[in-house]
């Protein structure tokens, strides 16, 4: 049979994919799993039993007995990772609390540390959420910015290096198996792994939030952390105008030892996370931030959208832009639909 004798194809039809469930179930391009999810805790010192965060329907402040619980719960669904925040009962103008051996968030690396390795003793998982924490100042600075500050009430880039790479040594000695530095200052990474290995933590990995925006997209996370910020944080975090200046961070965060970078908010910057995760050597991962999460929850409530179908639908897009790793408050939640 020759060319000119070939039937003559008929009208090209994408649509045969997208027939059933179980077509678009089969070729799907993007997927979610419970491992790539992790999921924020925040746990206050002080508190006699959980506090609901009100611009965050769902999400609470933990004591110490409700987070290994949520700990717990995490390892059982097979969720990959745990990121804690801190927050404290007492602030000062260089947030002493954060490097203290008794602080708050030490204490909270350690029990969580405890309560994976006991459900994993126990056999009720094979392996347990990833112990991640935060490593800013901005919980336990009472000024409420990510810095020491000189005597302009600037920040100091440099002296805050020196409270983060203390910050980060205690985080390590505590249990911390990732260390989140998410100040944004000039060189946190370098001096952050620097510290690390000096003290011998060498196998301490960081993810480093290489692209934070100066985000309205944070409001209801300041209440879930009580700040006390005054002002804005735009001197040191990025300017929501710029993109290229989000693959220049990354560079130079991986350049400094990151083994894995972020960018932060997820939804609204989903063009710098694939032009990030585009170029990364390391693995790339998003937040989804607490303005996220709060407006899909009120639309929600207020019956506008199926709340389900955006959740899932955010996450995916998140994904598919290139997000190897997700943080989402969703994630138990998320985890118990994947089956």
């Amino acid at each position: 049979m020759n060319a000119a004798s070939l039937p003559v194809p008929g009208p090209i039809r994408p649509r045969r994919l997208r027939a059933t469930p179980a077509l678009r179930r089969l070729v799907a391009e993007t997927r979610l799993d419970a491992a790539s999810l992790i999921l924020p805790l925040f746990v206050k010192e002080g508190l006699s039993q959980p506090k609901p965060v009100a611009s965050m329907p769902g999400v609470v402040q933990h004591t110490l007995a409700s987070l290994e619980q949520a700990v717990r719960e995490a390892a059982r669904a097979g969720i990959g990772g745990v990121m804690l925040f801190g927050v404290p009962a007492m602030r000062d103008a260089t947030g002493s609390q954060a490097d203290a051996p008794d602080g708050i968030l030490q204490r909270a690396i350690a029990l969580s540390r405890a309560a994976v390795a006991d459900e994993v003793a126990v056999g009720a998982v094979t392996t347990g959420p990833v112990v991640m924490a935060d490593t800013c100042l901005d919980e336990f600075t009472d000024h409420g910015h990510c810095g020491v500050l000189d005597a302009g009430g600037r920040v100091d880039n440099d002296a805050t290096l020196a409270r983060y790479a203390s910050m980060a040594v205690a985080q390590a000695r505590a249990g911390a198996e990732v260390l989140g530095p998410s100040g944004m200052m000039d060189g946190q990474v370098a001096a952050i792994r620097a510290a690390l290995d000096a003290a011998g933590f060498s196998d301490v990995v960081l993810l480093a939030y290489a692209a934070k925006y100066a985000s309205a997209f944070f409001g209801p996370f300041r209440e879930a952390v009580d700040s006390t910020l005054k002002g804005d944080r735009r001197t040191y975090q990025m300017d929501p105008a710029n993109g290229r200046e989000g693959l220049r961070e990354a560079d130079l965060d991986i350049a400094e030892g990151a083994d894995i970078v972020m960018v932060k908010p997820a939804g609204p910057y989903l063009d710098v996370l694939a032009a990030v995760a585009a170029r990364s050597p390391v693995p790339v991962a998003a937040y989804q931030v607490s303005g996220e999460y709060a407006l899909i929850e009120a639309a929600a409530a207020n019956g506008w959208i199926d709340r389900k179908a955006a959740i899932l639908e955010s996450l995916l897009g998140i994904r598919r832009a290139g997000a190897d790793l997700i943080l989402t408050y969703w994630a138990a939640e998320v985890t118990s639909w994947l089956g």
